[in-house]
């Protein structure tokens, strides 16, 4: 990498100890949780080159108090939490973390569907609780996940592997919803013949389980709504693993209480964490996880180490290995 000054890096979520060692021989670094540590953390931040962390929201008032700031680098693949047109305008460059969480991503969304399905956390919890007392009836059955079609929207990197999880392991016919349709052949050819691009609308009533990978944007936010479980196919069940305002969540309480929707399995929610008084916490037809899709030691660490190497470059003066295109926004 080109020898350059040193710059000022602030660090507003914990790195692993050999990432900011990388950090620390590079250039001056102060780390600083804006949750926990606020004056500290703006006193960093006026003098700061870079950024790196997660899960705090950037606004352009934040970025008025960074005169100097050249990147931001998110330990994140979703960038829902940064101003991109701001940013650009400012001419701040954004990095990500994509390819390195899209199969262990794939991994919770699939787990996810199965708990779901065959109503895993229930039973553990009858099995916890002493309820266990003899053969479980049909009132606690589940339902199979061979054969179902499966259907995504969004057929991104996760959705893609999610699809092959489902069709080379559990013989699923996936439907997939995107804004245009994806080259299998050169994007993912083991779904050739298997996966097919389907208008909104005959993805719902055709698929027994539903899928969403979305990104957060404007046209996202809210557009699983009522009209959408109402279009879905009768006894079918919800996954979320993309981003949680993506749902309207009275509407997902709704179809499972009065109409035809079987179950929900969500790693993401609207408010995170979720609410202690929110329904979805305790509603017997929900499977919710703490939004830990890419929580594992490995992905973690392979994320943190990749967002490294991108505020490093940038602060080189190279190009960074994964940046996002902001003027896209």
């Amino acid at each position: 990498m080109t020898n350059v000054s040193k710059k000022n890096v602030l660090v507003f979520r914990p790195l692993p100890e050999d990432q900011l060692a990388r950090l620390q021989a590079a250039h001056h670094v102060v780390v600083a949780d804006p949750r926990k540590e606020p004056e500290a953390f703006a006193a960093a931040l006026r003098s700061a080159h870079g950024l790196i962390g997660s899960s705090h929201t950037v606004d352009a008032a934040l970025l008025d108090g960074a005169p100097q700031l050249q990147v931001i680098s998110s330990v994140s693949v979703g960038v829902d939490n940064y101003p991109l047109a701001e940013l650009h305008k400012r001419g701040i460059v954004l990095c990500h973390t994509p390819d390195v969480l899209t199969e262990t991503v794939a991994d919770t969304v699939f787990a996810i569907l199965m708990a779901t399905q065959r109503r895993v956390v229930e039973l553990s919890t009858l099995v916890r609780e002493g309820r266990w007392t003899k053969n479980i009836g049909e009132e606690l059955f589940g339902t199979d996940v061979h054969g179902k079609t499966l259907g995504i929207l969004g057929f991104g990197r996760i959705g893609q592997a999610v699809a092959r999880r489902g069709a080379l392991g559990f013989g699923m016919p996936v439907l997939y919803h995107a804004r245009r349709p994806v080259d299998l052949a050169t994007q993912a050819p083991e779904l050739q013949g298997r996966a097919t691009h389907t208008p909104l609308d005959d993805l719902l009533a055709r698929s027994d389980i539903v899928l969403a990978m979305l990104p957060l944007t404007d046209a996202t936010r809210g557009m699983i709504d009522a009209a959408f479980f109402a279009r879905m196919k009768p006894g079918a069940a919800f996954i979320n693993g993309g981003r949680g305002a993506t749902v309207n969540e009275d509407a997902l309480l709704y179809a499972l209480d009065h109409g035809t929707l079987r179950a929900a399995g969500l790693d993401v929610f609207a408010k995170e964490p979720l609410p202690a008084d929110s329904p979805l916490r305790t509603h017997p037809r929900v499977t919710p996880l703490p939004h830990i899709g890419s929580a594992t030691h490995e992905t973690r660490h392979a994320m943190a180490e990749l967002a490294t190497t991108n505020l490093l470059q940038v602060l080189a003066g190279e190009k960074p290995t994964a940046p996002y295109d902001t003027a896209s926004a």
